[in-house]
C-alpha cells in the first residue's frame, strides 16, 4: 500500500479519542487506510444491504455484535446508529473503540455534531497528493499527465486509464451518491451542471450565468453547488476581505478537489490534450491549490486559503494565512520564468506592507530561485 501522509495523525488520534472519523470523497482510500493501520479491527460496511438493515432495525444487537475495535464504513447511511454508539463509548470510557468512515460530508457531520461532538476526532482524506505520488515513485512524468491522471488511488493501484475510470466514477456519483443527498429528478441536467462547473475552474463564480446556461433557477444552482461541495467534488476559494482601502472583488472562485475528474468532465481524453487546452492555466492553478488543501488536511488542520483581487484586475492567486500573517503565491503554468510573474504580488505587497519572504511564484519550470522580489519554485522541485 502507498503510505498516506494522514497515517501518523490517524494512529495518534486513535489513542486519544474513543472514535476517529475519516471523511472525504468516495474512493479516496479511506477504507484501505483504516484496514492497513488497524488490521486487527473487524470491518463492517453499511453499504452492504444486510448490514445496513441490521444496524437500522436492531441497533442494540449491532452494537453487541461489534462492541469494540471495529471499522464501520459508510456510517452516514444509518444516522440513527450514532446515538447508540454515543451511549456505548461513554459507558466503555476507552480510546480507539470505533473507526468510522463516510463520504457524504454534511450528512455525516450533521449526525456527528448532534451526537458525537467531543467524542471523535475528525480527519479528512483526499486523493493522493503530489508528495505522496512522488514518495511512492509513481508521480506522472509531466505536469500535464499529473493534471490528467488526478490522484484517485484505484487509477494507480489497478493501472486504470483515466478515460476509463472517471466516466464510471461520475456515473456512480450522480446515480447513487447524489440521490442519497438530495432528490434530484433530472440527473442528466445535474450531470450537465457539473460539466459546466468544470468549465469555470479558476474563474470568478457567476451563479446566475451558470444557472442560465444549464436551464435551471439560481436557487437550484446554489443548492446544487452546495451538494458538490458537501460531497468533495468542488470547493470555493473565498476572496480576501482585507481591502487595504481598495475596493475588492467579493465573488469566490470555483475549483475541483481532483483535476483528473475535472479533465474527464471537460472531455479531455489524454495528457497531450491538456497541453493545448484553453483551461490549462486554470487546471495547473487548481492542482497547486489542491496541494495546499491536502497538506492542511493531512495535518488535521483547516486551511485558511484565499485569493486577492481588486476592482482594477490586480490579483494574487493564493493567500495562505497563518493567524494574521499571509503568504502570497502567484501560480503560473509556463515553464519559463518571467519577472512579470511578480506584478500582482508587488501590487499586493505595496498595499499590505508584506516583505519579500511573503511573496512566492510557483511555476511549471524546473528551477528554484531566490530573487530580490521574492521566491520562485518549480512545481516538480522537492
Amino acid at each position: 500500500m502507498i503510505k498516506r501522509e494522514l497515517q501518523a495523525k490517524l494512529e495518534y488520534y486513535a489513542g486519544k479519542y474513543p472514535i476517529v472519523t475519516i471523511t472525504g470523497p468516495r474512493q479516496s482510500g479511506k477504507s484501505t487506510l483504516l484496514k492497513h493501520v488497524f488490521p486487527q479491527y473487524k470491518y463492517v460496511s453499511l453499504e452492504d444491504i444486510d448490514m445496513r438493515e441490521f444496524a437500522m432495525n436492531d441497533p442494540r444487537g449491532f452494537i453487541a455484535t461489534y462492541p469494540s475495535h471495529t471499522i464501520i464504513d459508510e456510517v452516514q447511511r444509518v444516522p440513527s446508529l450514532f446515538s447508540y454508539i454515543q451511549t456505548h463509548v461513554d459507558n466503555l470510557d476507552e480510546c480507539g473503540v470505533y473507526m468510522l468512515a463516510g463520504s457524504h460530508n454534511f450528512q455525516l457531520m450533521e449526525s456527528i455534531n448532534q451526537t458525537l461532538a467531543g467524542r471523535t476526532a475528525i480527519l479528512k482524506l483526499l486523493p493522493f497528493s503530489h508528495n505522496e505520488l512522488n514518495e511512492a515513485g509513481i508521480l506522472p512524468h509531466s505536469i500535464d499527465a499529473e493534471i490528467f491522471y488526478g490522484g484517485y488511488p484505484r487509477l494507480y493501484d489497478k493501472q486504470i486509464a483515466p478515460n476509463e475510470y472517471y466516466p464510471h466514477y461520475i456515473q456512480t456519483y450522480v446515480e447513487r451518491d447524489v440521490r442519497l443527498i438530495k432528490n434530484i429528478g433530472n440527473l442528466s441536467t445535474f450531470t450537465r451542471f457539473i460539466k459546466l462547473c468544470a468549465g469555470r475552474i479558476g474563474q470568478l463564480l457567476n451563479t446566475s450565468s451558470l444557472a442560465n446556461e444549464c436551464g435551471i433557477s439560481v436557487p437550484t444552482a446554489a443548492s446544487w453547488l452546495s451538494i458538490l461541495e458537501a460531497s468533495y467534488i468542488c470547493y470555493m476559494l473565498r476572496p480576501d476581505w482585507n481591502n487595504y482601502a481598495k475596493r475588492l472583488v467579493k465573488t469566490p472562485k470555483l475549483y475541483f478537489y481532483d483535476t483528473g475528474l475535472a479533465c474527464s468532465l471537460l472531455g479531455i481524453t489524454s495528457a497531450d490534450q491538456v497541453q493545448s487546452h484553453y483551461l490549462r492555466g486554470g487546471l495547473f492553478e487548481n492542482l497547486v491549490i489542491n496541494s495546499f488543501i491536502k497538506r492542511a488536511y493531512n495535518n488535521v488542520q483547516e486551511p485558511d486559503l484565499r485569493f486577492w483581487r481588486d476592482s482594477q484586475g490586480n490579483e494574487v492567486d493564493l493567500l495562505e494565512y497563518n493567524g494574521e500573517v499571509a503568504v502570497a503565491y502567484e501560480i503560473k503554468s509556463g515553464k519559463t520564468f518571467s519577472q512579470d510573474f511578480f506584478k500582482g504580488l508587488n501590487k499586493w505587497k505595496t498595499l499590505s506592507g508584506a516583505g519579500p519572504d511573503q511573496l512566492n511564484v510557483i511555476y511549471g519550470g524546473n528551477n528554484n530561485l531566490v530573487t530580490t522580489q521574492g521566491h520562485v519554485k518549480g512545481w516538480n522541485i522537492e
